[in-house]
């Protein structure tokens, strides 16, 4: 297993573009956590206006198809976003042993 960084990128408005389409992200984060996919979720608290999800996968796909299928994503809340692969080597959930 590995770790995968889906970095969100936002309009300085995403907070009110995305309320239609919130509860439709929110689901499908939690049936992502309950596949013991997405690890942590959410939005920085300062700009520029980003997110950043972590997920534990076998590959970046796990990541790329969250956010290909995402409602923030396929409805335009999302301008932007990119998947990087994460080594964890500290702490409890880190998936690298040295």
């Amino acid at each position: 297993m590995k770790h995968f960084c889906l970095f969100y990128d936002y309009p300085a408005d995403f907070r009110d573009r995305r309320a239609p389409f919130r509860g439709a992200h929110l689901e499908a984060a939690n049936a992502s956590v309950a596949r013991d996919e997405l690890q942590l979720g959410g939005a920085f608290t300062d700009d520029p206006p980003q997110g950043l999800l972590l997920f534990k996968g076998e590959t970046a796909a796990v990541a790329e198809d969250f956010a290909e299928a995402d409602p923030y994503v396929v409805n335009g809340v999302v301008l932007s976003w990119r998947v990087r692969e994460w080594t964890t080597v500290v702490g409890a959930g880190a998936l690298t042993k040295i």
